[in-house]
């Protein structure tokens, strides 16, 4: 049997290093659950209550964290921003007002950048929330609510870099983030309005009358046309489908290629024949006002490759397909 070469060796450490790492993570990330206290409920109330922004300080690693946190509050409902601690010190401390809240990141709870603002900041009277691993800091000490994030170690073997504390402190702020989504009973359409560049938004945004075909574009016959002129006017107006309605436009039936390909293949098709002796009949519709990524998963469910779009009097309005879509960047 052949002996594992050097580069074998090395392959197998590097994985089992990997996924030591992630263990020790997880087990940090279960032990903070099981540590969180009255502390949080706190936290929450308290930023529940804040008037006017969250600010977020945090130096070096921390720092980074710190703006994460403010990101995901502020896409979640809760106005937040991150502010330098060495900036602060250089004139930013006037952005933060009265009505503010200001929390507080420091794993030791004794950084020079981060302490240097505790007076100011008392002076000011806005409240003070800090996440440390160090209760008994001078962070921890002046604010109104401290959360432990104490871990019994970092994942690097000189117990250093900070790896399992970094971690800890974004899923606390993440577990904020939600707990403050909830209270407040923030919807997905409240995240599209401050996603509406991206693709979130745009799912969460686009109704159906915002991408439908309209007027002219509408695939049509009336009930009395012949298979003929439905596949004519299916060829000119490219949605692989004609709506069949009455003198008012309400909708009949549906005419597709679908229909078609089966009549040819069962040899049953006169192109002189009415349409609607093929169509299909109490066919799915959609609404203006629906979600267009809503349909879209409805065509997907049904197999289906588009559909019509009724108002309330069953009248057509509009037609879209899978590449109305497409062209629209819904998925």
């Amino acid at each position: 049997m052949p002996q594992p070469t050097q580069q074998d060796i090395l392959k197998q450490e590097t994985l089992l290093n990997a996924k030591e790492t992630i263990r020790i993570q997880a087990q940090a990330i279960a032990d903070l659950e099981n540590n969180l206290d009255s502390q949080f409920s706190q936290c929450c109330e308290i930023l529940l209550n804040t008037k006017g922004r969250v600010i977020i300080i945090g130096m070096g690693k921390s720092g980074h964290i710190a703006r994460k946190i403010a990101a995901t509050l502020s896409s979640t409902g809760t106005p937040a921003f991150f502010v330098h601690p060495a900036e602060a010190s250089h004139g930013d401390l006037g952005m933060i007002t009265i009505n503010d809240c200001v929390l507080m990141i420091s794993n030791s709870g004794s950084s020079d950048e981060v302490t240097l603002l505790l007076p100011y900041l008392k002076d000011l009277g806005v409240p003070i929330i800090s996440i440390t691993s160090a209760p008994e800091s001078p962070l921890a000490k002046v604010a109104d609510v401290h959360i432990n994030t104490a871990v019994k170690k970092e994942a690097c073997p000189f117990n250093i870099t900070p790896t399992v504390s970094t971690t800890c402190v974004l899923v606390l702020g993440d577990a904020i983030a939600i707990a403050l989504l909830k209270a407040k009973e923030f919807t997905l359409h409240d995240f599209a309005r401050s996603h509406p560049a991206g693709a979130l938004g745009r799912n969460l945004c686009l109704t159906v009358e915002n991408v439908m075909k309209k007027g002219e574009f509408i695939p049509a016959v009336n009930e009395k046309a012949s298979v003929n002129e439905a596949i004519i006017e299916m060829s000119k107006k490219s949605l692989g489908m004609t709506a069949v309605v009455d003198q008012h436009q309400h909708l009949l039936a549906v005419f597709t290629d679908g229909d078609l390909r089966r009549a040819l293949e069962n040899n049953n098709l006169n192109r002189n024949d009415y349409v609607l002796k093929y169509a299909t009949k109490n066919c799915l519709t959609a609404k203006p006002t629906d979600l267009a990524l809503t349909i879209s998963n409805l065509l997907k469910s049904k197999k289906m490759n588009g559909l019509f779009v009724v108002d309330e009097k069953n009248c057509v309005v509009g037609g879209l397909n899978f590449h109305t879509l497409i062209e629209a960047k819904i998925f």
